[in-house]
């Protein structure tokens, strides 16, 4: 006997998949965490460790309050609650949470500072056909005592 007259498995084969938001994995650097090198992927990423090293090709890139990135940023969307060392590029939306800290320069369609955020750097704000994820900022080089 099947819930309102339809057959479950019947209708999941009949229902198309939602979008690539319901395929998109999440991937996560938990605190504690700390990733040397660029990382590169398509979907969502919640950072709330360390990364030493570029993060590009997001759909969606969350920096929690304890995360650190020292490189560059290149995502469709970001929410920045964490540090970012380099330069940040958000084709469609960046949001820095009052515990934001950026130092490099950021260019965007849409931005949302909030109270206590701070920018060391030049904010640039383009339409998104001028915004892409191929526009990347300066290279940045982090030192290191050796």
């Amino acid at each position: 006997m099947t819930m309102f007259g339809k057959d479950a498995a019947a209708s999941a084969r009949t229902e198309p998949r939602n979008s690539a938001a319901a395929e998109a994995p999440m991937s996560i650097i938990s605190s504690g965490m700390k990733i040397t090198g660029d990382l590169e992927c398509a979907g969502v990423v919640k950072i709330d460790g360390r990364i030493d090293g570029s993060v590009t090709g997001a759909r969606q890139v969350l920096l929690g309050r304890g995360g650190a990135v020292h490189g560059n940023v290149i995502a469709d969307e970001l929410v920045v609650g964490g540090v970012v060392d380099g330069g940040i590029v958000a084709a469609e939306r960046l949001e820095l949470q009052a515990t934001a800290i950026v130092n490099g320069d950021i260019e965007t369609k849409s931005i949302i500072v909030l109270e206590g955020a701070r920018i060391n750097g030049v904010v640039r704000m383009s339409d998104s056909s001028a915004v892409s994820r191929s526009s990347r900022p300066e290279t940045l080089r982090i030192a290191t005592g050796a």
